[in-house]
């Protein structure tokens, strides 16, 4: 049985001494890793830190981008071999914010998985689709196309200890939660798709997440669905209360 993991995206939220409150709180308080893999991906800015505030907890932090090159002229961005220096655990990649807002690319974002790999950290690959593209009918094709060049060049073992996150575009920030038979089914093609270019034992062992407006209320019922294997959180991962709420009904479901 794969072990659900619980993914707080924090975005561009919280000030220095928000963001070390919240981590002491929670650190003593989260399930055991037995149960879920709890996950913090703050600012890069805070990352140190918290890092140092989750040593020897069961709380693992994460990145919410990363650069693919080791180091070089780029301004303003953070490389693999930096926050593997500083011992985070995993990095979101592709999210919907970036591909529009920063215009990354699928090619970007499959050099990104590669890079993550290498230096120990694991990549959280986002995919999802737009409302248009819903309407269309195009969810599917959206999806395996994402997946499929996020992946492309990775051998079965690799994608094994990767985490997908289904995020559908109309439904982040916007209160509006795919139904949990939807998100199960579209989960369940993206586990069909790896399986078809990686075979059952990847398929099988990949963790798959949904993410769009999750909250302690729609918690229980997502993941008691066969092939959702716990979630990304936006909003509801910036107050103690609710992120562990998360935790404790993903520890249940475990």
């Amino acid at each position: 049985m794969r072990k659900p993991i619980i993914a707080g995206n924090w975005k561009m939220y919280k000030n220095f001494d928000e963001a070390v409150e919240f981590a002491e709180e929670v650190r003593d308080k989260i399930p055991s890793a037995d149960k879920v893999d709890s996950v913090i991906c703050a600012p890069a800015i805070y990352l140190p830190t918290l890092v140092d505030i989750a040593t020897e907890t069961d709380l693992a932090i994460g990145a919410q981008n990363m650069h693919y090159e080791n180091e070089g002229a780029f301004t303003g961005e953070v490389s693999p071999s930096q926050l593997a220096s500083i011992y985070v655990d995993y990095v979101i990649l592709g999210h919907s914010e970036r591909r529009e807002y920063f215009n990354e690319t699928d090619e970007a974002i499959n050099k990104k998985v590669g890079a993550a790999l290498s230096h120990g950290i694991v990549p959280i690959i986002c995919c999802g689709e737009t409302l248009e593209e819903k309407e269309a009918g195009k969810t599917e094709a959206k999806v395996v196309y994402q997946v499929t060049k996020a992946l492309e060049g990775f051998k079965s073992e690799e994608v094994k200890h990767m985490v997908i996150a289904y995020e559908p575009i109309w439904a982040i920030g916007t209160g509006k939660t795919a139904t949990a038979e939807d998100a199960n089914h579209v989960c369940g093609f993206i586990r069909k798709t790896v399986g078809q270019l990686f075979g059952h034992d990847a398929a099988n062992e990949i963790r798959i997440q949904y993410g769009g407006s999750v909250k302690p209320e729609n918690i229980e019922e997502l993941l008691s669905k066969e092939h959702i294997d716990g979630a990304l959180v936006g909003g509801a991962s910036l107050e103690v209360s609710s992120y562990l709420k998360l935790l404790e009904a993903a520890s249940q479901n475990a």
